[in-house]
């Protein structure tokens, strides 16, 4: 029994998990106390009750990393707000987060130091593409209006290509859309964001490229401030819509795509219009567009009946006043009531054989392309009938010309040693060698006396002896 009990006593004690966690914290409460600790805000995020939660990270480059919780109230005296990369001194003390076992720092005070290493680094570099003039607003060109296919260069695993492939399926799915997978995150993400964008580059198959990825820390996005991938962007041969992070977010790929959205979901709205907002356009263009042909058929047609009016009017004034000229020659030169009666019958029946007359102008007028379509259509083809028959005509003339149906009638080419033809016999000399075609061959000829013909005579004028032998 005494043995028992001294090796008993000689164990350690055994805890339970949460009063050894509790002991803890009494521990770190007793051995620190308050303390101020100097690091870079990494992973910083809002709770929708108003408590922060992030990380500090080292300020020399080391992995180690803790965890601070910052409560509603002491982040409402807060005189800045907390963003990632920034250097910070932060006050408060040290507890043990029960739920996970974790160390963390329950954060009281804050105060910049300064912006963090990340930081740093990117307006550094941000500032140098900007001289080189990688950001300016005239070398960003307007991406497709009506893109036939859109590319996406993100992961094919990452949340992104989801809510943009969501919101194409919804608002434009008769986009083809071409997936350039990369990793969006880590030392491989930058090489091979500027090679997705480069692939995509050489292939041209799509309208415009959609560079996504969802929200994260500076470090998580630290990809899209790469030097290769901003250069890639700048140097795509297609407009690219970049869509990376949060609406805060900003990288320096969005300054140098074409067009930042402010969400991967944004990207995609901006790069593919809606399809239905673009059908309910096209219907408003087409009502509008019949409503306006309806119109200039009405105002037509009321200016026919005007003029119309207007000219049965005016033979209306007409008649009448040449009734009222008849009227008063007759009463000047004492014309009998009978004979005075047939002038006004007879100008009655004018005015009505020229109101008929008006109104089957009119109605043979409306008639007229109907009978002129038929009148044209034969003019047209007596017209290609005529121009075949003088066209014939022609090629037989041609024909009786054609100097190989002239030789065929037993005459003779003649030419000289150049091929060139003797027209004239004062231009041969006696001795000349010549060519003699008929239209079954030819023979060479030596010329032994030239003899001229007199104008209008049918027998020699004078001759040349033939040379001796």
């Amino acid at each position: 029994m005494a043995e028992q009990a001294v090796r008993a006593a000689a164990l350690p004690p055994v805890w339970d998990v949460q009063p050894l966690l509790l002991a803890t914290a009494d521990l770190l409460q007793a051995r620190f106390g308050a303390l101020a600790v100097r690091g870079e805000v990494s992973g910083f995020s809002r709770a929708a009750s108003g408590h922060c939660y992030f990380a500090l990270k080292d300020l020399a480059g080391g992995a180690a990393l803790l965890r601070c919780a910052m409560f509603r109230r002491s982040a409402q005296l807060l005189g800045f707000e907390l963003r990632d990369g920034q250097q910070v001194e932060l006050r408060g003390r040290l507890a043990v987060y029960e739920a996970r076992g974790e160390l963390q720092m329950i954060v009281e005070a804050a105060q910049r130091l300064g912006a963090g290493a990340l930081y740093e680094e990117f307006l550094r570099l941000r500032a140098r593409l900007q001289a080189q003039g990688l950001f300016e607003p005239q070398r960003k060109r307007p991406i497709a209006a009506w893109p036939r296919s859109l590319g996406i260069v993100t992961s094919p695993n990452a949340a992104a290509l989801r809510d943009v492939l969501a919101a194409l399926a919804r608002r434009a799915p008769q986009v083809r859309v071409v997936i350039y997978p990369s990793p969006v995150q880590g030392s491989e993400a930058a090489p091979a964001l500027a090679a997705a964008l480069a692939l995509a580059g050489a292939r041209r198959e799509t309208d415009t490229l959609l560079l996504v990825r969802g929200g994260g820390s500076l470090e998580d996005l630290w990809a899209f401030n790469d030097e290769r991938v901003v250069r890639a962007v700048a140097a795509s041969p297609i407009p690219v819509v970049c869509g990376v992070g949060h609406e805060t977010d900003v990288t320096l790929a969005d300054l140098a795509a074409d067009l930042r959205a402010a969400t991967p979901t944004a990207a995609a709205e901006l790069a593919a219009p809606s399809r239905a907002e673009a059908l309910q356009r096209l219907d408003a263009l087409e009502r509008a567009l019949a409503q306006r042909l309806r119109r200039t058929a009405e105002n037509q047609a009321q200016r026919v009946d005007a003029l119309e009016r207007a000219l049965a009017q005016s033979l209306r004034r007409t008649a009448q006043g040449q009734a009222l000229r008849v009227e008063a020659l007759a009463a000047r030169l004492g014309a009998p009531a009978r004979a005075l009666l047939l002038q006004r019958q007879a100008l009655t029946a004018a005015a009505q054989r020229m109101q008929r007359a008006l109104q089957q102008a009119l109605a043979g007028a409306a008639r007229e392309p109907a009978i002129l379509a038929p009148r044209l259509q034969r003019a047209l083809q007596q017209a290609l009938r005529l121009r075949a028959q003088q066209q014939q005509a022609l090629a037989g003339r041609l024909e009786a010309l054609d100097p190989q149906r002239v030789l065929a009638r037993g005459f003779a080419w003649i030419a000289d040693a150049r091929g060139a033809p003797v027209q004239r016999a004062a231009a041969v000399q006696v001795g000349a060698r010549l060519e003699a075609r008929w239209a079954d061959g030819r023979a060479a000829v030596e010329v032994l006396a030239v003899t001229a013909m007199a104008p209008g005579a049918s027998g020699p004028h004078e001759s040349s002896d033939p040379p001796g032998p």
